[in-house]
């Protein structure tokens, strides 16, 4: 008799400790963390190539610039940083070497640097002007630092990875907090036509010990990746997992791994889309920015697959923004708000065919709360779930969002929209979600909507449902 009840008093608790387990889903795979939850939240950010490039018109200057040719006659990092919040952005990265070699900043390690140039006779320092400026407007601030160097005499050599680390330690150490440290991997002929067999570990490592808390961006990250082309554009699947052992920045994954990322990849590295406002990276006063259109698709094409947009706005030769870039930044910025500032999912309710449990219903998904969301009921691989309106809306974007920290789940899903009929439509059929997911649709009006998960690597889970209609600007859905 004993023994039985002791099996029942068994039995009962290792079904309580189930339930108790089922409350809280666990991660799945690879998930960021709080520092790239926090990057990824950031969305947009503006990067800045600046230097003697900007005098000279090319794109990769030889290493050999008089440093005189640096001369900005107006400076005013503030008003980058103005023009950089009006447009949205949350960041600035700044061009702090490039091939070059040229420092923006009176380094150390190097004879090629402001210090050597007649801008401030000699005492100026970029690097210190944008830093508290952003620290003072409320932005972060990021650093790009190429280890290609045309100009230094040691590059080549096993000696030039010290000298580098050193440069970075000057940059990391003396400058405030870093968000994104950029690496990329151009590996070109130093000034004696050699070239390096760069120490990624050292680099890293030198990162980590100074801004434990940066980004780091690379072909392969470790924090973020390049997104495989320079149109920023994310790929329609977009996984933010990504399996890169054997590759190095320079060395990376193909143009298709690097926009999509891989299916339950190893480790958690999302994608960032680089493009420039501009024909070229550096001004030229010959170009003009992209048009408020071509801004917005790629703005959907970034932000709205899964990944997050750089976008490079390049000082002239004043040292300031452009009024014809800032112009276009704030009509941008004017677009978005026109497009997302009305979401027409507000007083819907919500239903879905399963849940994890009650505090992860699918009304956490409509509750405009990032610390809710729904998870699907445990060892669900697959969902429905139906929005009804309080009336028929108008709308040709969806946005889904999920929850990262659990990992990146969704890999295939439908979206239908009701007709006055009753009956049933699809309007997209698309992969990835990730942490957000803009779905352009045809211009459909509807009560109810549809989202079927078809395929998913875990219980799926969803964060925020939006609905918008983008009104003046014109929106091509995928086919």
């Amino acid at each position: 008799m004993k023994y039985l009840q002791l099996t029942s008093i068994l039995l009962l608790t290792v079904a309580l400790f189930s339930a108790c387990q089922r409350e809280d889903p666990q991660p799945f795979g690879a998930v960021p963390t709080e520092a790239q939850i926090e990057w990824q939240k950031m969305e947009m950010n503006m990067f800045c190539h600046f230097g003697p490039n900007t005098f000279t018109g090319e794109e990769w200057g030889n290493g050999g610039e008089d440093e005189d040719l640096f001369y900005p006659t107006e400076l005013d990092c503030r008003q980058w940083v103005s023009v950089a919040k009006e447009a949205g952005m949350k960041g600035i990265i700044i061009t702090a070497k490039h091939h070059d070699g040229f420092c923006l900043w009176p380094s150390h390690e190097s004879d090629h640097t402001v210090r050597e140039s007649r801008w401030q006779r000699g005492s100026g320092d970029v690097l210190r002007e944008l830093s508290e400026a952003c620290r003072e407007g409320g932005l972060k601030f990021g650093v790009y630092v190429s280890p290609w160097d045309r100009n230094a005499p040691t590059y080549g050599t096993p000696e030039y990875n010290q000298t580098f680390a050193r440069t970075l330690q000057e940059v990391l150490g003396d400058y405030g907090e870093v968000f994104e440290q950029w690496f990329d991997g151009a590996n070109g002929e130093g000034p004696n036509g050699r070239r390096q067999e760069y120490d990624w570990t050292l680099f890293n490592s030198t990162v980590s010990s100074l801004q434990p808390q940066a980004v780091v961006f690379s072909d392969v990250g470790p924090g973020c990746r390049w997104i495989g082309n320079e149109r920023g554009e994310a790929g329609r699947t977009c996984w933010s997992t990504l399996n890169p052992y054997g590759y190095e920045p320079g060395r990376g994954p193909g143009e298709k791994v690097l926009n999509e990322g891989i299916e339950g990849g190893s480790h958690w590295i999302p994608g960032e889309a680089d493009v420039s406002i501009r024909p070229g990276w550096f001004y030229k006063e010959s170009e003009h920015p992209k048009s408020v259109a071509e801004l917005v698709d790629i703005y959907l094409k970034s932000v709205g697959r899964n990944a997050l947009l750089l976008l490079n706005v390049p000082p002239d030769t004043r040292g300031l923004i452009a009024a014809e870039d800032s112009t276009r930044l704030v009509e941008f910025s004017t677009a978005l708000k026109e497009m997302f500032g009305n979401d027409l999912s507000r007083g819907a309710k919500a239903k879905a065919d399963s849940r994890w449990a009650r505090k992860y219903d699918i009304s956490k998904a409509l509750d405009g709360d990032e610390s809710t969301c729904w998870v699907a009921e445990h060892g669900r691989l697959n969902g429905v779930v139906t929005i009804e309106l309080p009336e028929k809306r108008t709308f040709n974007l969806i946005l889904l969002q999920e929850e990262i920290r659990l990992g990146q789940r969704v890999a295939e899903f439908t979206i239908e929209a009701e007709d006055a009929e009753g009956n049933w439509h699809e309007i997209a059929h698309e992969t990835t979600i990730g942490y957000k997911r803009i779905v352009p649709v045809p211009v459909t009006e509807s009560q109810r909507i549809r989202i079927r998960i078809t395929r998913s690597l875990a219980e799926p889970t969803l964060k925020q449902v939006g609905l918008f209609f983008s009104g003046q600007w014109s929106v091509i859905s995928d086919p």
